[in-house]
C-alpha cells in the first residue's frame, strides 16, 4: 500500500514506518526537519516529505494520492507548555490529519490514541468501553482528538480506526529507561507498596497492531486497546526485570505522599520558568495508577496477537540499553 506516516521521528512512528517500508509498503513521512531520526528513515527507503501537522497545505502535500494514513504524532508530556498548545496537537491536527486525507483520496485513517484516556482503571481489566477519565491535559487532548476523528469522518464519509496502547516499550525507547536503568544498577526504590497493575506492550506487537487496524474490514470506525499479552504488578515487573539484568530484585519501599507533596511544589515553582521540574505529579502517578486492560476485542476482531513475550522484550531492551551505552 501507500502509506503516509506522522510522528515518523519519534520512537513509535519510526518503527512503524521502517516495518512498513520493509514489508514492501510505499512509505512516506511528514517531518519538521533533518535530523538523524529523519536521516535513518531515509536509509530505510520511507520517503520525506518536509512540513508541520499544523499547516494545512503540507498535509494535503503528503496525503494525495495515499491509500492510508498513521497519524502516530502527538505532543507528550513537557514542562511549562500552555494547554492550547496540547490541544492544537493533540486535538484540532486530528482533524486536519483527517480532512486532508478524506481530500486526498485516502480511504482509512489509523489514529493513535492512549490507554490514558480512561485514567485509572478502578475495576481492571478495562475494555474499550470502560470509563473515559482522562487525569491531565494529555490525556484531555487525547480525548478530544478521538471524538474530533469520528466527527470529521462521520462528516467526510472516511474510515477512521481508533487504536489506544498501553505502555510501548523496547529498542529505542527511553520513557522506560529510568526503570530499567535504576534497576539495572541497583538504584531503583518502589514508591507505594508496588502491588498496582502494569501493562507494557511491546513495539514490535504494536505495529502489527496498527498495520491489522489498517488492512482488516471490520476494523473500519472502531475502536482497540492494543496491549501485550502479560499483565504483572508494579513489583513484579520490577523483579522481572532485575532476573533478566542479573541484578538482586530490589526490595526498598518508600511512602508516596512526600513525593507527590513535593511534585505539586516543584511544578507550582517549574511552570511558570518553563522548565523541567526535577520531580512532578505525574512521575508519582506511575507508583499509584493501575494499568490492566482487556484486549479481547483486538484479539476477536483484528485476529491481534502479542507475540513478543515480556520476559523477552526486556531482554530485547536491556541488550539494546547495554549497546547504546545508556546502562
Amino acid at each position: 500500500m501507500r502509506v503516509l506516516v506522522t510522528g515518523a521521528t519519534g520512537f513509535t512512528g519510526g518503527h512503524l514506518a521502517r516495518t512498513l517500508a520493509a514489508r514492501g509498503d510505499a512509505v512516506s513521512a511528514l517531518v519538521r526537519s533533518e535530523g538523524p531520526a529523519a536521516s535513518a528513515l531515509a536509509h530505510a527507503g520511507v520517503t520525506l516529505v518536509p512540513g508541520d501537522l499544523r499547516d494545512p497545505h503540507a498535509l494535503a502535500v503528503a496525503a494525495e494520492g495515499v491509500d492510508v494514513v498513521y497519524h502516530i504524532a502527538a505532543m507528550y508530556r513537557h514542562a511549562g507548555l500552555d494547554d492550547e498548545v496540547y490541544r492544537a496537537v493533540n486535538a484540532t491536527a486530528v482533524r486536519d490529519v483527517i480532512e486532508a486525507a478524506a481530500r486526498g483520496g485516502v480511504r482509512r485513517v489509523v489514529h493513535c490514541s492512549t490507554v490514558g484516556v480512561h485514567g485509572d482503571v478502578e475495576h481492571p481489566p478495562a475494555n474499550e468501553d470502560a470509563p473515559l477519565k482522562p487525569g491531565d491535559v494529555y490525556q484531555v487532548t487525547k480525548l478530544e482528538g478521538e471524538q474530533l476523528a469520528r466527527d470529521t469522518a462521520a462528516r467526510l464519509g472516511i474510515e477512521v480506526t481508533i487504536a489506544r496502547p498501553t505502555g510501548i516499550y523496547g529498542p529505542g525507547d527511553r520513557r522506560l529507561l529510568k526503570l530499567f536503568r535504576g534497576v539495572a544498577r541497583r538504584r531503583w526504590v518502589t514508591l507505594g507498596d508496588g502491588e498496582i497493575y502494569y501493562h507494557l506492550t511491546f513495539i514490535d506487537d504494536l505495529v502489527d497492531g496498527f498495520r491489522l487496524c489498517a488492512t482488516q474490514p471490520a476494523a473500519a470506525n472502531r475502536t482497540y486497546i492494543l496491549a501485550g499479552g502479560e499483565v504483572t504488578t508494579l513489583n513484579a515487573l520490577v523483579a522481572l526485570v532485575a532476573e533478566v539484568a542479573g541484578v538482586p530484585a530490589p526490595r526498598r519501599h518508600l511512602p508516596v505522599w512526600p513525593f507527590w507533596t513535593a511534585g505539586a511544589v516543584c511544578e507550582a515553582i517549574c511552570a511558570p520558568l518553563r522548565i523541567e521540574p526535577p520531580i512532578f505529579r505525574r512521575r508519582v502517578d506511575f507508583f499509584t495508577k493501575s494499568r490492566a486492560f482487556d484486549i479481547t476485542r483486538a484479539r476477536e476482531e483484528l485476529g491481534f496477537a502479542p507475540r513478543v513475550a515480556l520476559r523477552e522484550g526486556i531482554r530485547r531492551t536491556l541488550d539494546w540499553y547495554r549497546t547504546e551505552g545508556w546502562l
